[in-house]
C-alpha cells in the first residue's frame, strides 16, 4: 500500500510553489545566511549555499507531494526549513566553536581547525628558519620544540601532515627516513 501510495505521488503530484511559500523559501534562505554573522567578529562562517536553497525547495516540494497536494504552501515549506535546520545544526556544528559551519562538511574542517592548521604551518616554517641558519634541522627536535613553545601538546600526525603540506608547497624539504629524517627550507632556485 505504502509503495503504491508514494508511486502515485511521484507518477501523478507536481506541485507548483505559491507565491507566499516562495516569499517564505526566501525568508528561511536568508535566515540560515544570518546564522553565520557575528557582530563581535570580522570573520564570517558560511552557513548556508545556494545548494541549501536548493535542498529547501526540493524539501517544500517533496513534502506537498506527500501530502498529495499540487501546491506548495506555508506548511510545506515551515516543515522543510524545520529539517534544514535540524540537518545543519547537527552535521555542520563546528565541535570546537560550537557555532555552525557549512565548510565543516565540504572541507571536513571548521574555521576555527582550519586557522589553527594555518597558524602550525606558519610556526614550523619560522622554526625551522630559526633552528636550521640554512641547515636541516632533526625531525623530532623541530616536533620537540614546537611542543616546548605550546601550552598545547602537538599530536605527531598533525605536525607530519603540516610538513606534508608545506613540503607540498614547495616550502620545506624533507630528507631521510624515519628516525634519520631532517627538514630544511626548499631552495627557491
Amino acid at each position: 500500500m505504502l509503495t503504491a501510495y508514494i508511486t502515485y505521488a511521484r507518477d501523478h503530484i507536481n506541485p507548483v510553489i505559491t507565491e507566499a511559500a516562495g516569499e517564505e523559501l526566501v525568508s528561511a534562505y536568508v535566515a540560515m545566511r544570518r546564522v553565520g554573522e557575528d557582530a563581535r567578529s570580522s570573520e564570517r562562517r558560511i552557513t548556508a549555499t545556494t545548494r541549501q536553497l536548493e535542498s529547501l525547495i526540493r524539501l517544500s516540494e517533496a513534502h506537498a507531494r506527500m501530502r498529495l497536494s499540487r501546491l506548495v504552501d506555508l506548511q510545506d515549506v515551515e516543515e522543510a526549513s524545520r529539517l534544514m535546520r535540524e540537518a545543519i545544526r547537527a552535521s555542520a556544528t563546528d565541535p570546537v566553536t560550537g557555532l555552525i559551519d557549512i565548510d565543516l562538511l565540504n572541507t571536513g574542517a571548521g574555521q576555527q581547525q582550519r586557522k589553527l592548521h594555518a597558524d602550525l604551518k606558519r610556526e614550523i616554517t619560522s622554526l625551522v628558519d630559526a633552528l636550521s641558519a640554512g641547515r636541516s634541522v632533526r625531525w623530532a627536535d623541530a616536533l620537540s620544540q614546537l611542543n616546548e613553545q605550546s601550552n598545547i601538546q602537538l599530536d605527531a600526525a598533525e605536525f607530519t601532515a603540516a610538513i606534508r603540506e608545506l613540503e607540498s608547497e614547495g616550502v620545506l624539504k624533507v630528507v631521510g627516513e624515519r628516525d634519520r629524517r631532517t627538514i630544511r627550507k626548499a631552495r627557491n632556485d
